[in-house]
């Protein structure tokens, strides 16, 4: 006999609903799943956004390096948040303090945190449709991706991002206040998530696959 895993999480979710603990087991101990909001649906691209439909088909495919998804994961009300950038083949997490939801000030904290990243590597950028990201036509300028932006309520065209997000909140929790947090702590959390074993990657490490790529070989 075999279970499928979601019959778990709706045994899972059940026992939640009569006030049961086993939720807290789950990586982001969630006591319920999330409404998913109908493919499409909400707000239209301004007219300067190139949408996700328009993006070439190989960054689906993860056949090459360069291809990035950003978002960022916020904090307590008022008090920043984390903007967090996933390189699809590799799911290598680069990531940038931020001390308010500002599109100027996170278009410069992308800008810095892309500069380690050897030009190769950087092909195109995917965003969340959030107002943070209002000044992205500097941030493509500077870093010299082409960036695209997903459907609305469509969290899954950037599945690598929300992934590695969801990996963050371990150490970051939801409501968390980030004037408690510098630099260093983020780079700490995103470090540790760089250099654990993946089962997508057969077991190597998101730094261990990036990297020589990035030193070596063309990314395509």
């Amino acid at each position: 006999m075999r279970i499928s895993h979601e019959t778990i999480y709706r045994w899972i979710y059940l026992d939640a609903s009569i006030d049961g603990t086993l939720y807290r087991h789950l990586r982001r101990q969630r006591k319920k799943r999330r409404k998913q909001r109908r493919y499409g649906t909400g707000h239209r691209f301004r007219d300067d956004r190139i949408g996700i439909d328009q993006r070439p088909a190989i960054v689906a495919s993860r056949h090459r390096f360069g291809d990035w998804e950003g978002d960022t994961v916020q904090g307590k009300p008022g008090t920043g948040g984390i903007l967090t950038l996933v390189e699809r083949k590799s799911r290598y997490l680069v990531a940038a303090k931020l001390e308010s939801k500002k599109a100027e000030h996170l278009s410069k904290r992308g800008i810095k945190a892309f500069g380690p990243i050897p030009r190769r590597m950087r092909q195109t950028l995917t965003l969340d449709n959030g107002s943070e990201f209002a000044n992205f036509k500097k941030l493509e300028k500077k870093t010299r991706l082409t960036i695209y932006f997903a459907d609305p309520y469509a969290a899954w065209q950037r599945g690598a991002n929300e992934n590695s997000n969801g990996l963050l909140r371990q150490y970051f929790p939801k409501g968390y206040d980030f004037r408690n947090a510098d630099d260093d702590d983020i780079a700490e959390a995103v470090r540790r998530l760089s250099h654990r074993p993946r089962k997508c990657l057969s077991y190597r490490t998101p730094h261990e696959v990036f990297w020589p790529m990035a030193r070596g070989a063309l990314a395509i």
